[in-house]
This record gives C-alpha cells, sequence and structure tokens, in this order.
C-alpha cells in the first residue's frame, strides 16, 4: 500500500473511478430508456417483484437524472426476472435514485452527450464525475488518469463538447487537490496539476448550463486551513462551489459542518454533499489504513435532493454509486466493478 507520509488513518481517503469507456450499445439503450421514460415520473418503488420500470424521481426535490439502464436497474431486472422479488426490491432502492455518471477515459464527447442528452429528454439534470487527472491516486486500487497535461485538457475539451448547452453538474477530479496537500501526489507535478484544475474549471463553466463543484476532501480529513488556498489555486473561486464527502461516509451533519467551515474560507462558496453511503457514518474497526475500502455495515445515505438542511448545501448527490466497489479489499472486485453482494448490505442495512 502507498505510504501516506506524515499522514494518521483519518487523513487517508481513496475512491472508485468509473469503469472503462461506456459502450454504444448501453448508450443507445440508455438513449432509447429515457426517452421512454415519463418525463415527470413519480419513482418510488414499485412492488415487491422490482420488474416495473426504473422512472424519475419528483422534480421538484430531486431534479437530477436517473439513469433507467443503470448496473443497480439491470441487477434489480436480473433478480426479478429470476424470481428473487425480495433481492429485487432492495436493489431497487439504488436503482431509483439518480447517481454519478463517471465519464471514462477513451470517449468522453461520446459518454458526456450521451447522458446529458438522455437527461435532457427526461427533463432532467445529469451528474457527471469527471477522474482523468495524470498520476491519478497516488498508485493506489485506481491509479491511472490521462497520460499527460494535454491529454487530459484534451480530454476536458471532449466533455465540453459533449455536454454542450444541456444541463449538468460537474464534480470535478475526486482527491486531485486533496493529495496536493497530503504529501501524496510527488511535488514535480504540483504546478501542471493545479494549471490542470483551473483550465478545466474555465473549459466547463464556459459552457451555458454547467456547473462545476470541485472536490474538496471530507470531515475526517485535516481542517479547512490545509485546502482552502489549495482550493482557490485549482479555481474554486470561478467554478459553482467545492464537492465534500465523495465516496466517503461521513454523516450528512459532519459533512455539512465541514462545508460550512471550508466555504468561510473561499468567499463564501456553496458546495454539495456526497450522501450515497453515509447512512451509518464511518466504519471505526478494522485496519485504520483501509478503513475507507469496502467497509462493512454500511448503509444508503439521504436520497439525492436539491432540498438541504443548510443554505450553503445546493445539494445531496450521490456521487459514488452505491454497489460498485472501492477496490480489491475485503472481499470485493477491482475498483469500480460492480458487486451485487456488497449492494445488497447497502440497501438492507437502509430498512
Amino acid at each position: 500500500m502507498y505510504g501516506m507520509r506524515g499522514l494518521g488513518p483519518r487523513a487517508r481517503r481513496r475512491r472508485t473511478r468509473a469503469s472503462a469507456a461506456v459502450s454504444g450499445a448501453i448508450l443507445g439503450a440508455v438513449l432509447l430508456a429515457a426517452g421512454c421514460s415519463a418525463a415527470d415520473g413519480a419513482g418510488g418503488h414499485h412492488g415487491g417483484t422490482g420488474a416495473a420500470a426504473i422512472t424519475q424521481q419528483p422534480k421538484e426535490a430531486d431534479p437530477f437524472w436517473v439513469n433507467p439502464d443503470s448496473r443497480a436497474a439491470r441487477q434489480a431486472a436480473a433478480y426479478a426476472k429470476e424470481g428473487r422479488g425480495a433481492e429485487a426490491a432492495q436493489i431497487r432502492k439504488i436503482a431509483e435514485q439518480p447517481t454519478g455518471e463517471w465519464i471514462g477515459p477513451e470517449n468522453p464527447e461520446r459518454e458526456a452527450r450521451g447522458f446529458t442528452e438522455a437527461a435532457e429528454r427526461a427533463g432532467r439534470t445529469a451528474l457527471l464525475v469527471l477522474y482523468n487527472i495524470p498520476h491519478r491516486d497516488c498508485g493506489q486500487y485506481s491509479q491511472g488518469g490521462a497520460a499527460d497535461g494535454d491529454a487530459y485538457r484534451a480530454w476536458i475539451d471532449g466533455v465540453a463538447r459533449g455536454i454542450g448547452d444541456r444541463p449538468a453538474i460537474v464534480v470535478l477530479e475526486p482527491d486531485a487537490v486533496l493529495h496536493l496537500v497530503d504529501g501524496c501526489t510527488e511535488d514535480a507535478f504540483e504546478e501542471e496539476r493545479y494549471d490542470l484544475l483551473s483550465g478545466a474549471v474555465d473549459r466547463l463553466k464556459s459552457l451555458r448550463n454547467t456547473k462545476v463543484y470541485v472536490d474538496a476532501g471530507n470531515a475526517g480529513w485535516g481542517h479547512p486551513d490545509e485546502i482552502h488556498e489549495p482550493l482557490e489555486r485549482a479555481g474554486v473561486g470561478r467554478a459553482d462551489g467545492f464537492a465534500v464527502n465523495v465516496s466517503n461516509f461521513y454523516s450528512t451533519g459532519e459533512s455539512l459542518a465541514y462545508g460550512r467551515r471550508l466555504s468561510a474560507k473561499v468567499g463564501g462558496k456553496h458546495f454539495v454533499v456526497d450522501t450515497s453511503r453515509n447512512g451509518n457514518g464511518p466504519y471505526t474497526g478494522g485496519d485504520p489504513d483501509e478503513r475507507w475500502c469496502n467497509p462493512p455495515g454500511r448503509a444508503l445515505g439521504e436520497h439525492p435532493t436539491a432540498r438541504t438542511a443548510d443554505p450553503l448545501a445546493d445539494a445531496y448527490l450521490w456521487v459514488k454509486r452505491p454497489g460498485e466497489s472501492d477496490g480489491t479489499c475485503k472481499g470485493g472486485p477491482k475498483a469500480g466493478d460492480w458487486w451485487a453482494g456488497y449492494a445488497l448490505k447497502l440497501a438492507r442495512a437502509s430498512d
């Protein structure tokens, strides 16, 4: 495991990345399903079989797009086909909520266009997660990213072309700023990373209907004094705000408190909170170095909504897709892969 220099376990955070680029067949299914879904569908449970189509949540509280062909939706349909109605109903708790679409490295324009077009057809806003910064994740489970700065700029351009004028919320580069502060990213890459993040904010904010939130750590990491200046160097002042608790487990209350403290340091910027798996708060057992990775006993958190408990919090979002592995730890598959057993545990713990 990569050694986080000079840091205790509370400073450690990792996340998964998206799977590889979405295939044309899947995108086609997404577009078809979105076109057939009622734009004002109520969502919610559809009985115990899990066989009903996945529709959108009520727009007034939850304006974000539900992908009717998500991994969770397909898993629920598979369980229903096998006659496993109880399991299908549990997985529907995930499938019926809007979750982040993590754009892959190969076809950013195609993917961004597919997701935002599908969302627009349904009268909703797409949630996109961009996670392709060079030297990503310091050699851990989600290592990788663009080959160099030029490749990253080209990738961002592709995402921007794909979004166009359609509504989108973008969570920009989980961990990228945090790993500049915690000593994980090599000093030689520091200036380039700030330039890439700042440039990405500018490129995305040039779009008419795109909101951008730069990832800014979580309630278990340090103090806002340690990250607010790097966040400003990364362009948060020109973004719509920042994101907290991405792929992590800190409670909504803790995350709101952290967000408020950090907002006060960066000119009153607003923020969004990832509530996807924070229903039971953070895991406190096992190896402190890997409490972040597929922890047992966790639960789904508050549903995505634009109605939050704090005027500075623009939304609760499911940025991390519940049911996708954090990495090859605790019996999990590789980072980003679907793990039906873990998804069921998250859902059942939310009863």
